[in-house]
């Protein structure tokens, strides 16, 4: 296979395809609850040094952002008010050994945005560096 076709680790595209659904059914992130819901699940499934910038362009540190998942955990502990997340438009870039960056189009009532997460397997299991959300102003549906 040409040396295009593979990432920076040497990764078939077969192999990248097998990354790509694995990441896909793990997004949005933090509204799979079959990850976790306590704050050790969200510990293992974020790097110590993870932010986040909110579709608003405000900067989350990750304890932030664990205060909000705490709430919404807390309130709502079947997930019955989870929100009903539509993904679509999933691409996938191996950007260094084991670290992927994940975008993607989220849907949620009406209101469109594109979505990157950096990934990186560590020891066999996901964890997260960043996540952003930036709203689409002009998206067609």
């Amino acid at each position: 296979m040409a040396d295009s076709l593979r990432g920076p680790d040497g990764r078939s595209v077969a192999e990248l395809d097998e990354i790509l659904a694995e990441l896909e059914r793990r997004e949005p992130i933090f509204h799979r609850r079959e990850y976790g819901t306590t704050r050790e699940d969200f510990e293992c499934l974020t790097d110590p040094s993870f932010w986040e910038i909110g579709a608003s362009g405000r900067l989350y540190s990750r304890e932030h952002v664990w205060s909000v998942l705490e709430d919404r955990y807390s309130s709502d502990p079947s997930g019955r008010l989870d929100g009903d997340w539509e993904t679509s438009g999933f691409e996938l870039r191996e950007i260094a050994p084991a670290t992927y960056l994940l975008t993607y189009t989220l849907r949620l009532d009406g209101r469109y945005t594109r979505r990157t997460t950096l990934w990186q397997r560590r020891d066999g299991d996901w964890r997260i560096l960043y996540h952003q959300g930036t709203v689409i102003a002009d998206h067609e549906s």
